[in-house]
């Protein structure tokens, strides 16, 4: 996956840009953390449980007809925890307080969550182009070690005419 540091770096912007923010953190769609920044907060767990909110952001939004999951937003008691997609492969969390401006809180979630989406799915793409890099030089190396197959046409031998063994009957 992307770079820790690059994603990192993209969550202390984000908090510089957002004052009001407690906590960052992107995960992929698996569940594992890709980088955070939560103080007081078990990122494992809110990885988890982000995961488990998109599964069912996602079926709501398809069950309603209202297209690909973009964000979620969870407003508590203490203040506000958004999800917004991140790429095809992550997503980002973010926790706010009470007191943050929303408007600018899913702004500027959304963009951090767009260029976070970028560096993963970078990261991901380079890899798989790796990957095939690295399947053409096994089969090339492996069609390189096979001997080579040599068909030999086989000598066509002259086949006897058939003959039938056919009953006559002669009438009595």
């Amino acid at each position: 996956m992307a770079s820790e540091a690059e994603i990192l770096d993209e969550l202390r912007r984000l908090r510089a840009r957002v004052p009001q923010l407690t906590g960052a953190l992107a995960a992929g769609v698996d569940g594992l953390v890709l980088a955070q920044d939560t103080p007081g907060v078990e990122p494992e767990r809110v990885a988890a449980l982000t995961v488990t909110a998109l599964g069912v952001a996602e079926r709501m939004a398809d069950a309603t007809g209202q297209g690909d999951f973009r964000e979620l937003l969870v407003r508590g008691v203490y203040g506000y925890v958004a999800t917004y997609a991140a790429g095809r492969g992550a997503v980002l969390t973010v926790l706010a307080q009470d007191r943050v401006n929303l408007g600018r809180l899913l702004l500027e979630g959304r963009r951090a969550g767009a260029r976070i989406g970028e560096l993963v799915d970078a990261e991901a793409a380079a890899e798989a182009e790796t990957e095939a890099e690295a399947e053409e030089r096994s089969e090339a190396t492996a069609s390189a070690k096979a001997p080579p197959r040599t068909t030999t046409a086989r000598p066509r031998t002259a086949r006897a005419p058939r003959t039938t063994n056919a009953r006559t009957t002669t009438e009595s």
